[in-house]
């Protein structure tokens, strides 16, 4: 299915930072998601508009901004670690300013200045424009704090100013805030209510890295799924996420997209169908779980049942036969039994993930299970369970990656090894990272490599050599013919079915 776009022509734009030192200078540290990273880029393209420029030294700052996660406790107590140590470098640069920004400035609030009195300004994550303001106010000898939510800001007019080092991968916000309300979760609280982006704005923003020589871009949303942009003077003009995914696809054949994070309850073939559609779509999805007991899912607000994710699983094997699947997964919930336990290993055997995010329950102030349940599971109990699934899910993904030990892959470069700049990092589509002897390929570049071995975490490989690079060229064009002409068949029943 083509659905015909037109992208505005703007003028070129790079996305780099600037390193100025005769303009202020602002350091800023992220933590948490992939959210949170955008947001840190939305953050410096508002600084750099008023006269300031990224520093990666803290000693040269003139501002720190601490962009924070409220998600678990222990990234909470990271942040509070990280101000003792910003502490010391105000006491040596009396004229250093401090921001708390993100999910942790709105849930904590003026607590943040009263606890912390190095901290200058909080800004909450729909705050960002009133950056320069606040830092007025500071300039001035005042404090200040803004954390109102917004139910319309998706700052969709600011191109994001890439704090990545490599150039290759970069994050695009599709929609910020989320309508869920797990009863674990403190996004929806820090975040606001759902919005969806002007698609036109998403379409130019990603032709932007084209032009800037991204070679990968991940669509971001607390639920890309539910994504719809709803044209106030056409409904045929509405844009749910599979279109969107179809028209963001379509900017560049040879731009990767990926995105995240998927819920069970609302992927939809729609979406599946344009995956397999589009060769230079990811065949990875994260799809997280949490718990494999229905009952301690129906607990946690998820909406769906053990069933019906199963039944999700299934057809994603059916339309994408090689499409890797990852998850999130929580030890110990409110009234988690052994038996509910024992229902998450169990489905973790089933699905057979290729990469999980495990965690203990920590409960988070204010949400529904705060409100409602009693946080009943012993420590002792969860560290056992959360042990028993990590131990499960290493074993899955060993098992993931030998089966593709002997298997060519296109592997996107995107740095260096750890252990040896001779060698290469990169990732397949299935998001699975491959180390291997660089050669002539330089970061950024796409390779074929062949699969020689593995541990759990990391494929190891080698580049195919010419000849055989050539013949599977070869028959890669052969194979991409015979699917456009299958294509060219079959696009009528697609088209209903991805707008379904």
């Amino acid at each position: 299915m083509i659905i015909k776009q037109k992208i505005k022509k703007t003028d070129y734009k790079s996305v780099k930072p600037i390193f100025d030192s005769s303009k202020k200078r602002v350091y800023i540290e992220t933590y948490g998601c992939q959210m949170n990273v955008n947001d840190s880029e939305l953050v410096l393209s508002i600084l750099q508009d008023n006269n300031y420029s990224l520093t990666r030294n803290i000693e040269e700052a003139d501002l720190i901004l601490i962009n924070t996660c409220s998600i678990r406790e222990n990234a909470e107590q990271r942040i509070w670690g990280r101000l003792d140590v910003f502490r010391l470098a105000k006491n040596k640069k009396p004229e250093l300013k401090i921001g708390i920004i993100g999910c942790m400035a709105e849930r904590l609030k003026e607590q943040l200045i009263e606890r912390e009195k190095i901290v200058d300004l909080v800004a909450g994550p729909d705050a960002y424009r009133s950056l320069p303001g606040l830092l007025r106010n500071v300039e001035a000898g005042q404090k200040d704090i803004n954390v109102l939510l917004s139910r319309e800001e998706t700052y969709a007019d600011i191109s994001p100013v890439r704090i990545d080092e490599n150039g290759v991968s970069a994050f695009v916000s599709i929609m910020r805030g989320c309508n869920n309300v797990c009863s674990y979760c403190v996004v929806p609280y820090t975040r606001g209510a759902e919005r969806s982006r002007n698609p036109e704005t998403v379409l130019n923003e990603v032709q932007t890295l084209v032009e800037n020589g991204y070679r990968e871009i991940t669509l971001l949303g607390q639920n890309v799924d539910s994504y719809f942009w709803k044209d106030e003077t056409n409904p045929e003009k509405d844009v749910n996420f599979a279109q969107l995914l179809e028209m963001v696809a379509l900017v560049n054949p040879a731009m990767r997209v990926r995105f995240a994070t998927s819920h069970p309850k609302d992927i939809n073939n729609g979406v599946l169908y344009a995956m397999a559609m589009y060769q230079n779509i990811c065949n990875c999805i994260h799809l997280p779980v949490q718990s494999g007991s229905t009952r301690i899912l129906e607990l946690m607000n998820r909406k769906y049942t053990r069933e019906h994710y199963l039944e999700r699983i299934a057809k994603i094997r059916e339309i994408i036969p090689d499409c890797s699947i990852t998850t999130d997964i929580i030890a110990g919930f409110c009234t988690e039994t052994d038996f509910d336990h024992e229902q998450t290993l169990s489905l973790m055997n089933e699905v057979g993930y290729d990469f999980a995010y495990m965690f203990k329950y920590s409960e988070r102030p204010n949400t529904k299970a705060s409100r409602q349940l009693k946080d009943d599971i012993a420590d002792e109990i969860k560290t056992k369970r959360l042990n028993e699934i990590i131990k499960l899910q290493n074993r899955l993904s060993l098992e993931s990656n030998r089966r593709d030990i002997g298997k060519i892959f296109d592997v996107l470069i995107d740095g260096f090894s750890k252990r040896s700049t001779e060698d290469f990092s990169g990732r397949t589509s299935q998001n699975k990272t491959v180390v291997f002897p660089k050669e002539n390929y330089n970061i950024g570049d796409l390779a074929n490599v062949r699969i020689t071995g593995c541990t759990s975490a990391t494929l190891i490989g080698e580049i195919v050599d010419e000849k055989h690079h050539e013949t599977i060229t070869e028959l890669k064009n052969i194979i991409d013919e015979t699917i456009h002409i299958v294509e060219n068949k079959i696009k009528n029943t697609i088209k209903d079915k991805i707008r379904k």
